[in-house]
């Protein structure tokens, strides 16, 4: 959001937040920096990018009881990392998923059972594009020519993912593993599904971003056929890729996903932001993740 900005440090120990929010504009009211539950945040060096970003690995309530040592939790990964748990810490808008609050109450009311979500921050708004696309979107002004899109599974594959399977008690079974994210976000966690098959067994899409490269993620996917176990696809009305969805669901339909696999929810009135993405989570989340029959 243009006029401001945040200064938030995390206090590990003891998992509490102390931000400190800035206007540059009188009367301007701050937002609202919190965040429920524990959320571990962990500087990351990549091999792969040569950077280093935040990896914001949420915890669900329990995982720190004696008696809960030696239990080991599904995980779910999701880009654009800085978004998704604190409106102050959200890089595109004073707005924010609401992934804590809404996994804190369906694990509490029993809906879906304790999970980690792990927030793979993005490499800040000028670099973003140029990890999630594997190819150039024509569109971008500026252009953005050199994309590393490419190199973002094996960044996801060979570094994220074997760091949060040392340093938490994730259940590393595919099955129950997950990947989403938004817009570009969805559009490379698209791509590392195809690319990797097998490795996710739950895939969620925000207002995904299909067009690039003469609709290369669409193509593939009319000629893949080793989906995760589950699919969720959320899209508005309001400046959204509503027909990439439409062809989407309908190839995912033709290759035989049903109603218990694939739940494409279009949302009238909804634009491409995180508080969008934020009323969709709970049911994507329930969706992926309860048992069928509490679905």
């Amino acid at each position: 959001m243009i006029g401001w900005f945040t200064v938030c440090s995390a206090m590990l120990a003891g998992m509490a937040w102390a931000c400190e929010t800035q206007f540059a504009f009188a009367g301007q009211a701050p937002p609202h920096c919190s965040v429920v539950g524990d959320l571990d945040v962990r500087s990351f060096t990549s091999r792969v990018f040569h950077n280093t970003r935040m990896l914001r690995v949420w915890l669900p309530p329990g995982y720190k009881n004696p008696d809960q040592r030696s239990e080991r939790y599904p995980v779910m990964y999701l880009n654009d990392g800085q978004d998704l748990f604190d409106v102050c810490t959200s890089i595109f808008s004073a707005q924010e998923w609401r992934v804590d609050e809404t996994a804190t109450a369906l694990i509490q009311s029993g809906k879906i059972p304790p999970l980690i979500i792990v927030g793979i921050d993005n490499a800040g708004k000028r670099d973003r594009p140029k990890e999630y696309l594997p190819f150039p979107d024509d569109t971008l002004k500026p252009p953005v020519l050199r994309v590393r899109g490419k190199d973002y599974p094996k960044f996801l594959l060979d570094e994220v993912m074997p760091f949060i399977n040392r340093e938490y008690r994730t259940d590393p079974d595919p099955a129950k593993t997950g990947l989403g994210g938004s817009s570009y976000g969805a559009g490379i966690a698209l791509y590392i599904v195809m690319k990797h098959p097998r490795r996710f067994g739950k895939l969620l899409l925000e207002s995904p971003s299909l067009y690039a490269h003469d609709n290369y993620l669409l193509r593939e996917a009319d000629r893949f056929a080793r989906w995760p176990d589950k699919l969720f696809i959320g899209v508005g009305s309001i400046n959204e890729p509503v027909d990439d969805v439409h062809r989407l669901r309908d190839t995912l339909r033709r290759q035989g996903l049903g109603i218990q696999r694939l739940s494409v929810v279009e949302q009238p009135g909804a634009a491409h932001n995180e508080e969008a993405w934020a009323q969709r989570f709970p049911r994507a989340l329930q969706f992926l993740y309860s048992r069928p029959t509490d679905q």
